[in-house]
């Protein structure tokens, strides 16, 4: 059973994501203040990876007039958006699958956090020009997700990860266990293959916005 359509796991979702992504909050607001830069007040926003709704919702309360399509591939994970979303889920579509899955738009901006680290490179291409397809040109994308340089400290920043998220008195043999499984289980790409990927994809201009040990975050334009 997947993480995400284990109903505990989904239950404890909102309080993982603020115990595993350090600065969460921070990603939310800084996020809202680049898409501002160039949304209008009346602008469209794809969101792939809504499950769980935490950015959905962050956005949404902070722009009235904005509408929303969130693409998931976790029915339980979309429930849980909708609950979180509130009165604001009458602004958001969900649909329940990949990116193709989302209308072919044009969106005035997408975004695509804590997601791409599941995906093996091509697929991560393909989801990638996807969200390019379906953006009007000059939009933004951002994106944030693991993304780790190759060589010796490699293992050292995912103990570094997993040390942070087990939090004080973490057991030493859990977080060697967690930074393991993250090194060997996940198709985590170094910063300069995640920035060739988002070129390959017909995106211009990346640069980051936000890094926590890590985590990275690109903003990039169609």
């Amino acid at each position: 059973m997947s993480a995400f359509s284990d109903p505990a796991a989904v239950a404890s979702y909102a309080t993982n994501l603020s115990r595993n992504v350090p600065g969460v909050e921070v990603l939310h607001r800084l996020t809202e203040q680049i898409l501002a830069e160039t949304v209008p007040p009346a602008g469209r926003v794809l969101v792939v990876g809504a499950g769980g709704g935490a950015e959905l919702t962050y956005l949404a309360q902070r722009h009235a007039s904005w509408t929303f399509d969130g693409v998931d591939p976790s029915g339980p994970m979309l429930a849980l958006a909708r609950e979180t979303l509130g009165a604001h889920a009458a602004r958001v579509t969900l649909h329940e699958g990949f990116v193709d899955e989302a209308p072919i738009g044009p969106f005035d901006a997408a975004t695509c956090l804590l997601t791409l680290h599941f995906l093996p490179r091509e697929e991560r291409l393909s989801t990638l020009r996807e969200i390019r397809r379906r953006l009007r040109p000059g939009g933004p994308l951002l994106t944030f997700h693991h993304s780790v340089p190759d060589g010796p400290a490699r293992l050292t920043w995912f103990e570094r990860a997993a040390r942070y998220a087990a939090g004080d008195g973490g057991d030493p043999a859990q977080i060697a266990s967690s930074a393991n499984g993250m090194a060997t289980r996940l198709p985590i790409l170094t910063p300069e293959e995640d920035e060739e990927v988002l070129a390959q994809a017909g995106f211009r201009d990346a640069g980051t916005f936000y890094s926590a040990l890590t985590l990275h975050g690109w903003v990039a334009y169609g």
